[in-house]
């Protein structure tokens, strides 16, 4: 019998062995703030620093705490004032950065479109999409699979939630999400000491334009939907961004809001998850005997259950492997909170103003909760072993009143894309394919995923 092989050790920055100076920290959190990180990050339940960059912090790594600070008493805890500097300008009122009532309204409005029932509906248009973008792909090409997915996803969220109706080209909206993330989307070292907002930040002057380009597409996107709503076409499409439109008035959202709302689930609810999906097939190519495994489940699921909406439920493997991509690579690698009032927990003083650092990266890595936590192991995930993982210990979609309200739309989607692309195609490393893990507004691999695609001979 053949012995199992050593479990594939993805690319990552090895924890820091002695804390950086001032200005070092400073560039780091730049540059990528996933080299910040040292080893208590990785071994202690929680680090607490009375003084420093912003004032008090807690990194909070315990399941308990976080539980404590997500749910139980989560009205203690607002937005930090660092993560909103960087997403404000960007999304202002949106469902990611509003608080308080502006938020409760816009959540409200769109919860029905997130409904399981809703979400099944989306199953048949992702699958169409998927298969239509996987027929493109010629045999033996290289492709950046990293902007690929970018593309489906993209594809995959104007069809279902805009039918279809996002005005522009879909090549300029790849180029100017890459050039927001790039200056928008990092901390910017002047936030970090607290400057004043009059104080010009470089990060945000060079990503106006882009900024633009995305307030001048939704703008357009609502101009012909409310056309088309004015006229009363027949067949309107009755989605996301008609839910939205028809949202707009004094108990529910001004025209602010929903504009904000709409730039949040197109220029980031499809990121996360293209994100996760290039990180899945890049680890897969490198694991060949988990993409075997994977690669078997798929071909028998799609040769006998037409209907995807079924597939999340017979895929336990593919999606134990997007699952445990997304441990290792986190779309969100950070959520961060400030205390409202100061409070005790067990033996940790948490004052007022605290920042609070959750981080998925180090937490979804820590030595006291994952046995070989660098390692990419999808049977954490099979059904038998998931009851051993801990609510709190596992964060892709955050967690508490503020958790992704596209969780189970990004996991179905997932499933099918995977499901299409893999019966179709093997996606293999190259020579030029060497990520690096690099935070920006969520876990990009820098270099892209260069990788070769080959059609399988299906048995």
């Amino acid at each position: 019998m053949d012995a199992k092989p050593a479990p594939f050790i993805p690319p990552a920055p090895r924890p820091r062995q002695k804390p950086p100076s001032t200005l070092q920290m400073m560039r780091i959190v730049y540059r990528n703030p996933l080299e910040l990180w040292g080893e208590p990050s990785y071994n202690e339940p929680w680090i607490s620093i009375s003084t420093g960059i912003g004032g008090p912090l807690v990194i909070a790594n315990d399941p308990a705490l976080i539980r404590h600070i997500l749910v139980d008493n989560a009205k203690n805890y607002r937005m930090a004032r660092v993560r909103q500097k960087i997403l404000r300008p960007i999304l202002k009122d949106g469902l990611l950065t509003a608080e308080g009532d502006i938020w409760k309204r816009s959540r409200k409005a769109m919860a029905p479109v997130f409904t399981p029932r809703h979400i099944a509906g989306f199953a048949q248009p992702m699958l169409r999409v998927s298969e239509d973008f996987a027929a493109r792909y010629e045999d033996g090409a290289v492709v950046d699979v990293a902007r690929d997915m970018t593309m489906l996803t993209y594809e995959i969220l104007a069809e279902t939630l805009f039918s279809g109706e996002i005005a522009g080209d879909p090549d300029d909206f790849a180029h100017q999400v890459d050039h927001l993330f790039e200056t928008m989307g990092r901390v910017d070292p002047l936030d970090l000491i607290g400057a004043p907002d009059w104080l010009p930040r470089i990060t945000r002057l060079r990503g106006r334009k882009a900024l633009a380009f995305f307030r001048g597409l939704v703008a357009e996107t609502m101009r012909m939907r409310k056309e088309k709503l004015s006229h009363d076409i027949e067949g309107s499409p009755n989605d996301f961004l008609t839910l939205l439109l028809k949202a707009e008035g004094p108990d529910g959202l001004t025209a602010q809001e929903i504009e904000d709302n709409i730039i949040t689930f197109i220029g980031a609810g499809h990121e996360t998850t293209a994100r996760a999906l290039g990180w899945t097939l890049f680890c897969l190519a490198e694991a060949t005997w988990e993409r075997d495994r994977v690669e078997d489940e798929i071909d028998e699921v799609v040769a006998t259950t037409p209907d995807p909406y079924e597939w999340l439920g017979k895929m336990p493997y593919t999606r134990a492997a997007f699952e445990e991509a997304m441990r290792l690579y986190p779309p969100a690698a950070s959520i961060s909170r400030e205390a409202i009032q100061p409070e005790r927990w067990r033996d940790l003083d948490i004052v007022k103003g605290a920042q609070i650092q959750i981080m998925p990266w180090t937490i979804h890595r820590h030595r006291k909760l994952w046995d070989n936590p660098e390692a990419f192991m999808p049977e954490r995930f099979h059904p038998e072993n998931r009851e051993a993982i801990d609510r709190f210990q596992y964060l892709p979609f955050g967690a508490g009143p503020r958790i992704c309200i596209g969780a189970a739309f990004a996991m179905q989607e997932a499933v099918i894309a995977l499901g299409v692309l893999m019966s179709r195609y093997r996606f293999d490393t190259v020579p030029e394919t060497n990520p690096w893990p690099v935070q920006k507004l969520t876990t990009q691999p820098q270099g892209g995923l260069p990788m070769r695609v080959t059609r399988r001979q299906r048995p």
